[in-house]
């Protein structure tokens, strides 16, 4: 099959599209025919060296597609069946898996990070990766939605409780997180105001629902922030920038309010006065993606229109270091997203 393949971690230059082997299956497992595969910042950083991986790697968490084969006890599907695979991967025999509670599994990992993803024609993943086709999609809108919305809704729904009243302050609006976090806190009866570097992207990200937009590029956004709160701040901050914002961000959170973090694009060094959190009494919250079982939910919600995947680009997979770089620059509103 082809792949996107690299052999030591670097820059876009290491991508090469390859012809490799098509995985072989466990019992339990099931090959995929790739239709489509967004990208996520999780592919920038695998690339550039995070964890120790065995080498060659494919790169690749968020996967449409259809059944090609299955191991010899999994019964219940059908070659040809269309299909999308959640990205989090488990022991599914631990007690927090058992719990419901995967992405906490001591062996969790992520398919792309961990093991090798979908930036092939064909990938392999566990049964209980895959989830039900939400109804009404092309394939590559489904791929859109499995990571980044499921991010979005631990930190907000799970994390930090996001309730009718509430005002949350998106950054990054145009990113995957930001995109999925605008329709998850309005879904909710929040208010939203969202950050961006560009008009266009905030023109987007107020027809997704943010009643307030903050062009960063142009305007101090703790400044613009206390304003349109009239000096009290927010109840909750998406933070997944790091350090070029996090002083801000946790300026920009009310007394008692919440920051929840997913991520560190800018940098994974941000300064904290905390004063500010003991005394403030904030709450500063980690999430990493979120359990397979909340996928069901969120495809509901897709299904019935109240969030919506945000396709920016379809590019041939051959093309993926094109998709890096465009990503690299921040030029996307949405999912760029590579087909085979």
């Amino acid at each position: 099959m082809k792949a996107i393949v690299f052999h030591q971690p670097g820059g876009v230059d290491v991508l090469k599209y390859e012809d490799v082997d098509v995985p072989r299956l466990g019992s339990k497992e099931v090959l995929i025919q790739v239709k489509a595969c967004a990208l996520n910042h999780l592919d920038i950083w695998v690339r550039g060296g995070l964890g120790s991986l065995p080498m060659p790697h494919v790169l690749g968490s968020d996967v449409s597609g259809v059944i090609e084969d299955t191991g010899s006890e999994v019964l219940d599907l059908k070659k040809g069946e269309p299909i999308l695979v959640s990205p989090g991967m488990s022991c599914g025999v631990c007690e927090r898996c058992l719990q419901g509670k995967d992405n906490l599994c001591p062996k969790y990992t992520i398919l792309g990070k961990g093991i090798w993803g979908g930036y092939a024609q064909f990938v392999k993943v566990p049964r209980q990766n895959i989830l039900p086709y939400p109804k009404n999609l092309k394939f590559e809108e489904a791929a859109c939605m499995p990571l980044t919305f499921l991010t979005a809704w631990q930190m907000l729904v799970e994390k930090a409780k996001v309730k009718l009243g509430d005002t949350v302050l998106v950054l990054a609006a145009g990113s995957g997180i930001g995109v999925a976090a605008i329709q998850i806190a309005r879904l909710f009866g929040a208010t939203v105001i969202a950050t961006a570097s560009m008009d266009e992207k905030l023109q987007k990200a107020k027809e997704l629902g943010a009643e307030h937009c903050i062009n960063y590029a142009k305007e101090d956004f703790l400044k613009e922030v206390k304003k349109i709160t009239e000096g009290r701040g927010v109840d909750i901050v998406v933070e997944h920038t790091g350090a070029q914002t996090w002083e801000k961000s946790i300026l920009s959170a009310k007394w008692g309010g919440t920051i929840v973090t997913c991520g560190a694009t800018s940098g994974d060094f941000g300064k904290t006065d905390l004063r500010h959190v003991y005394f403030r009494q904030l709450q500063i919250l980690g999430s990493t993606m979120g359990s397979k079982g909340a996928l069901f939910e969120i495809i509901r919600h897709i299904e019935s229109g109240h969030l919506k995947p945000v396709l920016d680009e379809v590019l041939p997979l051959k093309e993926a270091a094109r998709a890096h770089q465009k990503m690299e620059s921040r030029q996307q509103f949405g999912k760029i997203v590579l087909v085979p």
